[in-house]
């Protein structure tokens, strides 16, 4: 019996953090506002920056909302549930103090970017890697959208912006546990996994951003209403 509960707790840890993650906050509103998807225009990505370009600053804020509110719930439930097996004396690889928010904080990553409800194609987890990390890294945190906004104010080019935020994350946490003198642990592993799906999800943006032919963002404009023909145009740019 206390087999079955530490798989089923186990299950929950896993399954609804990927569950929450999958609830992929830009297509619900290109889908719900604008009957529409936005997997349809730009980049073909369903993330904020897409759903800016294409529907504008509202709905793109709905957007950026949702895919932080979810990861956050995703991560407290996970940590929540791994409390409960901490309880009854369960330890992690026997690591005392370790924090299944960040299992759960990856199951809600990649729920995001493979989402069980949209055919599994969702966005490249920028956003939702910030939920996580308000959680469960927030001087990290904090740090990376430092370089975030200083990268997309200079160079208007937010794919720069949030590849540059993640590389420094992990290496803000290396700095943050020296400064603790703890040796480096699993908050690094982790750290480098988060950063690294990131990276990989942004590749052709950097492929783009080394020819020249990356798109700039700007608030100022006002987007083009959504259209097939504005969508295809985008792509093959």
């Amino acid at each position: 019996m206390n087999g079955f509960l530490v798989a089923l707790i186990w299950a929950g840890i896993l399954i609804i953090p990927y569950l929450l993650g999958s609830i992929n906050t830009g297509i619900i509103v290109s889908r719900i506002g604008f009957k529409d998807d936005v997997r349809t225009h730009g980049s073909g990505n369903a993330g904020m920056t897409n759903v800016l370009r294409t529907y504008g600053k509202l709905p793109a804020l709905i957007t950026l909302l949702g895919d932080f509110g979810k990861s956050v719930l995703a991560v407290y439930i996970a940590r929540w549930l791994f409390q409960i097996l901490a309880d009854m004396g369960y330890t992690f690889f026997g690591l005392p103090d370790f924090d299944g928010a960040y299992i759960g904080g990856l199951c809600a990553l990649l729920g995001h970017i493979y989402p069980v409800f949209f055919k599994f194609r969702g966005g490249k987890g920028v956003m939702t890697c910030c939920g996580i990390l308000a959680v469960v890294q927030p001087v990290a945190l904090t740090i990376g959208i430092v370089i975030f906004v200083i990268t997309v104010l200079c160079t208007r080019y937010v794919s720069l912006g949030s590849i540059l935020g993640a590389i420094s994350y992990p290496i803000a946490v290396g700095f943050i546990n020296s400064a603790h003198d703890r040796p480096i642990r699993w908050e690094v592993l982790f750290s480098v996994i988060y950063a690294l799906i990131v990276i990989l999800k942004h590749k052709e943006n950097i492929v783009r951003l080394i020819k020249g032919k990356e798109n700039k963002i700007s608030l100022r404009k006002k987007p083009a209403a959504p259209g097939p023909e504005s969508g295809q145009e985008e792509k093959n740019k």
